[in-house]
């Protein structure tokens, strides 16, 4: 269904800015804006192009209200945003690549696989922080972090971010608000290539992107700002709220006539 431009921007300005707010604290925006894209009538490579788009300048607010809060570890976040970088541009063209029709497909098969593991509970705890692994070990786990998951980022998105959190305190063990802050920058640099990417290719729809933009700014800010102020039982209820729509979307694809 198409609407008009009016209608579209009221369906999708505070849907968007409820993505940027979550995704701001928890990550999982995308499972809110990137089918609010298609369902207000977009084409499909249209409707990444344009999350990609909105989503990254929501994400660059959070990153800087992250940055001035001390909440970034600033060498994960560099070695793993370049690494972050690579893997987005070559999730990116690989959608490009693709078909619409092969795009939704991917949709279904990739969502009930992304449910599995946020909703088997690992991102319910926050992680144990003693024993961080060593410095060399540390950056690689970072770089492989930010490329593997720029990867999926640039080709299919949502989610992204809640996975970065859990692996940056799973496994290179940081607190969980340090590594809520360097998700944001890591999550940043896959956007800006991905982003850039569909730019490229003329697949950013701008009289819908732009005001979208704000709705998105607005949010990264507001929920960033919360986050920081109160702290890991926040986020770990917004790990929770992600999880439940992420339930709610799989099902939703998998209805009969979809």
């Amino acid at each position: 269904m198409v609407y008009s431009y009016e209608v579209t921007l009221l369906i999708l300005g505070p849907l968007i800015f409820l993505a940027a707010f979550i995704d701001s604290i928890a990550g999982g925006g995308g499972l809110i804006s990137l089918p609010a894209y298609v369902f207000a009538g977009l084409p499909i490579h249209t409707a990444y192009g344009t999350n990609k788009f909105t989503s990254s300048m929501g994400t660059a607010t959070a990153v800087v209200n992250y940055i001035r809060g001390g909440c970034v570890d600033f060498r994960v976040a560099i070695v793993g945003g370049l690494g972050a970088l690579l893997g987005s541009w070559i999730g990116t063209m690989l959608a490009l690549s693709l078909s619409p029709r092969v795009l939704q497909i991917c949709l279904i098969v990739i969502l009930p696989i992304v449910g599995v593991f946020i909703l088997s509970g690992l991102g319910a705890k926050n992680p144990n922080t003693k024993d961080p692994p060593a410095p060399r070990l540390k950056l690689l786990l970072s770089c492989l972090i930010g490329f593997i998951l720029g990867a999926y980022d640039g080709f299919f998105g949502p989610g992204t971010g809640m996975f970065m959190t859990l692996a940056l305190s799973g496994l290179i063990r940081l607190e969980l608000i340090k590594a809520v802050g360097t998700t944001k920058v890591l999550n940043f640099s896959s956007n800006i290539a991905s982003m850039v990417t569909w730019l490229i290719n003329g697949r950013i729809l701008f009289p819908i992107a732009i005001p979208c933009m704000i709705c998105s700014v607005a949010g990264g800010f507001l929920g960033s700002r919360l986050a920081m102020k109160i702290g890991k039982k926040f986020i770990r209820l917004i790990l929770a709220l992600v999880s439940v729509l992420l339930f709610i979307r799989i099902f939703l694809d998998l209805l009969p006539g979809k």
